[in-house]
């Protein structure tokens, strides 16, 4: 029996690449069961976007695709549109998509037939810019035009994008919430609804703080590569051995960190006194901070302003960083048994509940791995129609 707040909420997936199957991958971790339907015969595009491949499946697609139930179909035929329609109509709760408007339709799985056929059916489509535009989205692109990488890099090298698809993984948990939300208040209505969430959107809306200062200022947000535009000092800072980030966000911290570093009179220095002076005098307040970091190695200043309660810390690979969580303790990486794999180690996703774990329930799918369960299914569903009627 799964666990989990979501526990009861089944969830046909017919989404693919990242952003949509990330938010029904969170809602299987929830505890939601969730039903991938995949393309004839290839599947989910992921599923070739490598290397690196690990016993013929691809690390991209088990990164987003565990909790799920794989069946695989041919959507332009009629009986494989039957078996999705009658999910839809007599099992799911939830329906998510990514197809190009227009699609479904064609296909007569129409959302708002689907909706009219079931009431309390949530459909969620993600797209890559608002409706009506029908282009593709593709997160190198959403970066580009949105605004995000002309922010991103050294202030005097080329634009740079982020190195994880921040725009899908934003869109991904901005489509998760707007699902939550219309369960919620399904609960008081009785009816479903439908949800859209975009690349475009969800990464503009991601810009906060930096759209927000060029909304009041009117001046364009330039690169600051790894300083903060509003904090000082707020950035990577080299030591004797390395780089430290430093993370100062208050005058009593920089007060601190005055005395760690031996030179209290700095926080009097009129340059240095207050935040908005600090950022004001950047260069001159990195210098002198680095003529003294460069004495001791990164990890000694760490401890020294960890003690004082400035935060600070080393810039870390990924494999020390997962190093790090297992040493103190983080129950971060967790092992699946998966069926070609064997045993398959993935990040959790990071909710903790008083009441009881979400968690992984199972695997990401090998193609069509559950077709006689999901088909056996569909027939209990269409036995129980006809009693139904017959009632």
């Amino acid at each position: 029996m799964r666990g989990g707040p979501l526990a009861d909420i089944h969830v046909l997936d017919l989404s693919r690449v990242l952003a949509a199957p990330y938010a029904t991958m969170a809602l299987g971790e929830l505890g939601a069961d969730v039903i991938k339907i995949e393309r004839r015969p290839d599947g989910d595009e992921t599923r070739q976007w490598g290397p690196p491949f690990v016993s013929g499946e691809s690390a991209y697609f088990l990164s987003i695709n565990r909790n799920k139930r794989s069946i695989a179909l041919d959507l332009t035929q009629p009986s494989d549109q039957a078996v999705v329609r009658d999910l839809a109509l007599d099992w799911a709760d939830v329906l998510v998509e990514n197809f190009k408007p227009g699609t479904l339709e064609r296909w007569g799985l129409g959302l708002e037939a689907l909706r009219r056929g079931n009431p309390r059916l949530i459909t969620a489509s993600v797209r890559g810019y608002p409706s009506p535009d029908d282009r593709a989205g593709y997160d190198f692109v959403i970066q580009a035009g949105s605004g995000l990488m002309s922010i991103t890099g050294a202030p005097d090298g080329e634009p740079s994008k982020v190195g994880v698809a921040v725009s899908d993984i934003t869109t991904g948990l901005f489509l998760l919430s707007g699902i939550e939300a219309a369960l919620y208040r399904r609960e008081r209505t009785g009816h479903g609804d439908h949800v859209e969430v975009s690349l475009w959107e969800s990464q503009m809306a991601w810009l906060t703080n930096v759209a927000q200062s060029y909304l009041v200022t009117g001046r364009e947000p330039r690169r600051h590569g790894n300083a903060h535009a509003q904090l000082a000092p707020y950035q990577t800072v080299c030591t004797q051995d390395g780089w430290l980030a430093l993370g100062v966000g208050n005058d009593r911290q920089f007060q601190a960190l005055c005395r760690v570093l031996g030179r209290p009179e700095w926080a009097d220095d009129a340059r240095f006194r207050t935040n908005p002076d600090r950022v004001s005098h950047r260069e001159e307040l990195i210098e002198a901070l680095e003529s003294v970091l460069v004495t001791n190695s990164t990890d000694d200043w760490m401890h020294r302003l960890e003690a004082v309660g400035v935060p600070s810390g080393p810039v870390r690979t990924i494999p020390e960083a997962l190093a790090d969580a297992t040493a103190r303790g983080q129950a971060l990486v967790e092992s699946l048994s998966h069926p070609t794999i064997g045993e398959l180690q993935q990040i959790r996703l990071p909710w903790h509940f008083a009441e009881g774990e979400a968690g992984m329930s199972a695997p990401p799918p090998v193609i069509d791995q559950h077709r006689a369960d999901i088909l056996g299914l569909v027939e209990e569903l269409r036995e129980h129609r006809k009693d139904v009627k017959h009632e």
